[in-house]
């Protein structure tokens, strides 16, 4: 069963815990903490494989997750990590968001993409400890993994893609050039799935790509073209394979017309790319090639004609596509070596993270993702972590941004989903004397 394109739900693996532990030891009632931190959660990460030509597997089992992180232990002793989940992916595969704006574009093997990051692991009271608060009585909570839907979508990644009406001759000529075994018969829709095979000439090997026929409005659904049209996209040649045999029902002409029609519908630059016809099917009518020959030509085609049946017309046609792929790579090389040396030097900034205050019914709701993943990783159960953690929102200026905003004590404030009642403090306040601006406070060190 052939599958390219699927949608998947991936989830990373939840953070795990801190811990509040205190050093016992004989006469020393209050020990040192020593909570360790959670491990991190694993993380859901694409890899492309050569291993891989299909995404079946995920089209069965559309769910994925990663192992979570397990839970500090006192004695300063830190969480193991969850295992990271990695999923073989064919390469070519391109990952979407639900939108359909793409993420990410593995073409070469080994390509990762990581879909779903694991949460962070809280840290325990150790972290905590500073010259002013001796005994933290309380740890931060695992923090949620990213969840999400996302597309993938596999294109072949092929030097040459034959491209025709059904029944033109696609999977015959790939099965002659080529030692791949495509299912072939005398009635349309017979290749159902794209076939790839590798050409051998004296000092060159490349892909080439059987793509299901085309027909007229595949680009707009049609048939089977809309489907696998993707797969064109890739090759940096087309050999437009067409029928000779069927003349008196077909005018050879009229189907390059509509196929070139169809792939300029979907891709416009499809018919900037190097290209060839080919008359297949010369043995059962050699005249039809005579006649249809000098019009293609006028046109500005390169033509070449001969017979998968037979074998007439191999040599010259594998040597001809060898040819084009050396010239396509040549360039695509030299385009990639200027993209690289044109590219700036790029030094890593601080990401902006601002607070933004908006109204919420009668109430008010803060976004920020720093200040919001402080509020799940906290034990709002814990008076002493709630007060840091309102330290912590004043230092990182919530409190001033809402009251900017018009909040007035009393207001009702969600974050992340908890809701607070709206109390400004001073920050001079005696409430925040125990508190103690550190970095390790501040969200940037420990596990975080």
């Amino acid at each position: 069963m052939f599958v390219d394109e699927v949608k998947l739900h991936v989830k990373g693996g939840h953070g795990g815990s801190g811990v509040t532990s205190f050093e016992r030891q004989p006469y020393e009632p209050r020990g040192r903490p020593n909570g360790g931190d959670g491990g991190h959660g694993g993380n859901v990460v694409l890899r492309a494989s050569r291993d891989i030509v299909t995404l079946v597997d995920y089209h069965h089992r559309p769910h994925r997750s990663a192992g979570k992180g397990r839970h500090g232990e006192g004695d300063l002793r830190r969480g193991a990590d969850g295992e990271d989940t990695v999923l073989l992916v064919p390469v070519g595969t391109v990952v979407k968001d639900e939108t359909g704006q793409a993420l990410a574009d593995l073409v070469v093997e080994g390509d990762e993409y990581t879909a779903a990051a694991g949460g962070r692991g809280g840290r325990g009271n150790a972290a905590f400890r500073t010259s002013r608060r001796r005994a933290p009585r309380f740890h931060e909570l695992g923090e949620p993994p990213e969840e999400r839907w996302i597309i993938l979508e596999l294109k072949l990644v092929a030097d040459v893609a034959l491209v025709g009406f059904p029944n033109a001759g696609k999977s015959s000529l790939i099965a002659r050039l080529s030692a791949a075994k495509p299912k072939i018969a005398d009635y349309p829709f017979t290749t159902l799935a794209p076939n790839l095979g590798v050409v051998r000439t004296d000092d060159l090997d490349f892909v080439v790509a059987d793509v299901p026929g085309l027909i007229e409005g595949a680009s707009a659904g049609k048939g089977l073209g809309h489907q696998f049209l993707r797969h064109v996209e890739r090759a940096g040649v087309l050999v437009h394979v067409l029928d000779c045999a069927s003349y008196e029902q077909r005018d050879p002409r009229e189907d390059l017309e509509t196929v070139c029609t169809e792939l300029e519908r979907y891709r416009p630059d499809l018919l900037q790319r190097p290209a060839v016809v080919f008359l297949n099917k010369t043995d059962a009518d050699p005249d039809t090639a005579e006649i249809v020959r000098p019009d293609l030509q006028a046109a500005g085609w390169e033509v070449m004609s001969g017979s998968a049946v037979t074998g007439a017309g191999m040599d010259p046609l594998r040597h001809r596509m060898a040819t084009l792929v050396r010239a396509v790579r040549a360039r695509r090389a030299a385009a990639h070596d200027e993209e690289v040396v044109a590219r700036p030097v790029l030094r890593p900034t601080a990401q902006s993270d601002p607070i933004v205050v908006e109204r919420a019914g009668e109430g008010w709701r803060v976004r920020s993702r720093r200040v919001e993943r402080w509020v799940v990783m906290t034990d709002l159960g814990n008076e002493e972590a709630v007060r840091h953690l309102q330290a912590r929102m004043v230092r990182a200026g919530v409190e001033q941004a809402l009251e900017d905003a018009g909040a007035r004590r009393g207001d009702a404030v969600e974050i992340a989903g908890a809701v607070f009642d709206f109390e400004p403090e001073s920050r001079d306040d005696e409430r925040f004397d125990d508190e103690e601006s550190t970095a390790a406070d501040d969200d940037t060190g420990g596990a975080l």
